[in-house]
């Protein structure tokens, strides 16, 4: 549920416009092992449009992620699956990852004014750390020491933060320089101005 938020930021900022590069690039300079689109490619497109259909059906309405859909269904319509089909969001050669995919830019160009980078980069930080802050808040996981070998061990959170949970209670606001949880429930709510009332804090998170 974590590592999910990840992958569809990633896909998202492609249908924004983002640059498909500047998108792994940054995850990969932030300490990911993989950046998101790599990842979509990694585990396959068609498995993403299966969770996609299944999420969707449960969810109904309150489904929030149509344009990520509109991107991975129209790469599984052209046959691109992933590494498997060696066609994904990057092109293959000999069983070897190579460049992007310039077809992407058919149906998602690329913008000719770019997000800040640091959008870019906290974006895919705070798609899991929020999600990360609602497992403590339902009693899924209860100590820093699990998120810590949950999220840099097992779903590649980057080691240099200390793990989500330490992120966000030791995330330093770039402008005010504040540091700790209202820093960062700052930052989210700045982000979830800019790009979608998924990146606001709970407010559990708020009084916490």
């Amino acid at each position: 549920r974590c590592i999910i938020p990840y992958i569809n930021e990633g896909i998202r900022m492609v249908a924004e416009g983002v640059a498909p590069a500047l998108i792994d690039n940054a995850a990969r300079q932030l300490g990911f092992p993989v950046g998101p689109l790599q990842l979509v490619d990694e585990t396959s497109i068609d498995l993403g449009v299966k969770i996609a259909r299944a999420t969707k059906a449960a969810m109904g309405d309150a489904y929030p992620d149509g344009a990520v859909d509109e991107v991975i269904f129209w790469l599984a319509d052209e046959g691109r699956m992933g590494r498997k089909a060696a066609a994904g969001f990057y092109d293959y050669e000999d069983g070897k990852r190579t460049t992007l995919w310039s077809g992407l830019s058919e149906l998602f160009p690329v913008a000719e004014k770019q997000i800040p980078i640091e959008d870019v980069r906290d974006r895919m930080l705070f798609s899991e750390a929020l999600e990360t802050a609602k497992c403590f808040e339902e009693g899924v996981i209860e100590s820093s020491a699990a998120a810590y070998i949950g999220s840099i061990m097992g779903i590649g959170f980057p080691p240099n933060t200390g793990g989500a949970a330490q992120f966000m209670t030791g995330y330093e606001h770039p402008v005010t320089g504040e540091i700790g949880l209202q820093a960062f429930c700052l930052r989210a709510d700045e982000l979830a101005k800019l790009y979608g009332e998924r990146f606001e804090p709970t407010a559990w998170l708020r009084d916490l």
